[in-house]
């Protein structure tokens, strides 16, 4: 698989070959945005002497294998993540004609390992939705079947990988909006540590929350683009270094890892229900141990998620007020009336319901009955995580209550999208590394687990998702083939 994409970027011949697949699939999921390799490659060739200079290739000194690894590959990126003279919509029509001025340290790393950007995904507007159907600029189609959503907020970086069109994508992850699509669609999704990776370059909308991550089609691509990307950065005060004792750690399958999984009614579709069993029985074949734990605050997860996250967008998203850069409306009388005018053609529904709780929540009298509440129990839930990892080495758990919804009314209404994160935003609420894994197929639509561990442990994550992808490797979508097989290699 990697030297064809080390290869069709180096002829002529093969770039517009897979330029016009690429193309071509893009017309049927709506997986891109922005599709353009050859400023990719010049953005790639400036930023790979700018990223040099300023440091940013040593990140936490990435081993020379993942180096290698990542050298020459083509990726895409979601469109709420800055790459030089790319658009940087958020899929919302209050940005639909922005273009960046420079690019995330995430990105300008990956450039200077020799990797290349070849263009924008699509995503939910803002980050906020879980089927990548807020987007004001496309509609985004889950490849195994097109009726159906490809999960969000980052689908488009799922689908691009999961229908062969790049090796692996770079997405943001705020409530499990990485691990989300990558189980919709069958690819490998790692939410990092919260610190790990640079946020300079990441639009912000629940600051404290979001970070961002990996979409691949492999599981040592997926920790290869990690290795590369992170890493203490000045550009990000949240940034952090990782531990000395933790660098370099292995992430070779070693026996007798602990692994927790769930007990009581997980409120989980029987197939969703019957592959996590299945699963864990898998593992044990495997010869991991397994121990049953409890997580008390679960069932509070989605409701303090939602009231921090949209607290931090009401005050992030105060910026775009048509002004400095942004929609601006042909006419207003006067300065409120071109915010108003501005915010009323710009935002979507959803961004507006949430600006509107967050503003709710975080007025004078509301703020202990709201938001200082839920601050109370995220502490709570990093507690009770903390308390099972000195029981167990990793905690396995579902992404999502169910397999990947219809389009639409045929599909799941957005507060029941909301109650169905209660999975995913655990991870987010204590800052901990999460991996999505492909589980195989159920009912023809791929099946996804996530595996999360301690901070800054994500080497444990690799090590059992290693273990796994022998057996059971990630599903191709029949009607999608992966283009490494479709096109033929120059010599």
């Amino acid at each position: 698989m990697e030297s064809y994409w080390k290869s069709v970027l180096s002829a002529e011949s093969s770039r517009a070959a897979y330029q016009s697949a690429v193309t071509a699939r893009n017309q049927q999921l709506g997986a891109f945005l922005e599709f353009d390799p050859e400023r990719g490659a010049a953005v790639s060739a400036e930023h790979c002497l700018e990223a040099v200079n300023r440091g940013q290739r040593a990140g936490d000194n990435p081993p020379d294998s993942a180096l290698a690894t990542v050298e020459r590959l083509p990726f895409a990126v979601k469109d709420n993540i800055a790459v030089d003279t790319f658009s940087l919509t958020c899929g919302s029509r209050m940005l639909e004609r922005f273009r960046s001025p420079y690019s995330a340290t995430a990105v300008a790393r990956l450039c200077a390992a020799g990797a290349t950007v070849v263009g924008k995904t699509n995503m939910d507007e803002f980050g906020m939705g879980s089927a990548t159907e807020n987007s004001a600029l496309a509609q985004t189609h889950n490849p195994f079947d097109r009726s159906r959503v490809a999960g969000g907020s980052s689908g488009g970086s799922a689908v691009a990988v999961a229908a062969g069109m790049v090796p692996f994508a770079l997405g943001s992850d705020t409530g499990g909006s990485i691990r989300q699509p990558a189980a919709f669609c069958g690819v490998y999704g790692l939410k990092p540590t919260y610190g790990s990776v640079s946020r300079y370059g990441l639009v912000a909308y629940a600051s404290s929350l979001e970070g961002i991550g990996v979409l691949a089609s492999s599981v040592d691509l997926t920790e290869a683009v990690f290795q590369v990307m992170r890493g203490q950065d000045e550009m990000d005060h949240s940034s952090l270094a990782t531990p000395a004792e933790l660098v370099g750690a292995s992430s070779v399958a070693q026996t007798g890892t602990r692994v927790g999984v769930l007990t009581g009614d997980l409120g989980l579709d029987d197939q969703v229900a019957a592959g996590y069993q299945r699963s864990i029985e898998v593992l044990q074949q495997l010869g991991y141990r397994f121990e049953r734990v409890e997580l008390p605050t679960l069932e509070y997860c989605v409701p303090a998620y939602y009231t921090i996250a949209a607290a931090e967008a009401s005050a992030n998203l105060a910026r775009y007020n048509g002004v400095r850069y942004g929609l601006r409306p042909d006419y207003a009388e006067n300065p409120e009336e071109l915010v108003r005018a501005a915010r009323e053609q710009g935002f979507g529904p959803e961004v507006k319901l949430r600006i509107l709780l967050g503003t709710y929540v975080l007025r004078s009298g509301f703020q202990d009955q709201y938001y200082l509440r839920a601050q109370k129990i995220r502490t709570a839930i990093r507690n009770d995580l903390t308390r099972i990892f000195q029981s167990v080495d990793l905690l396995f758990m579902p992404v999502f209550p169910v397999q990947a919804f219809g389009h639409g009314a045929e599909g799941l209404s957005p507060f029941q999208q909301k109650l169905a994160d209660r999975f995913t935003s655990t991870a987010n609420l204590s800052g901990l590394p999460a991996l999505a894994l492909p589980m195989g197929l159920e009912n023809g639509l791929p099946l996804g687990m996530q595996l999360m561990a301690p901070a800054f442990h994500e080497h444990r994550l690799f090590q059992v998702a290693r273990v796994l992808e022998e057996e059971l490797p990630p599903p191709v979508p029949p009607q999608y083939p992966p283009l490494w097989q479709s096109h033929t290699v120059p010599e």
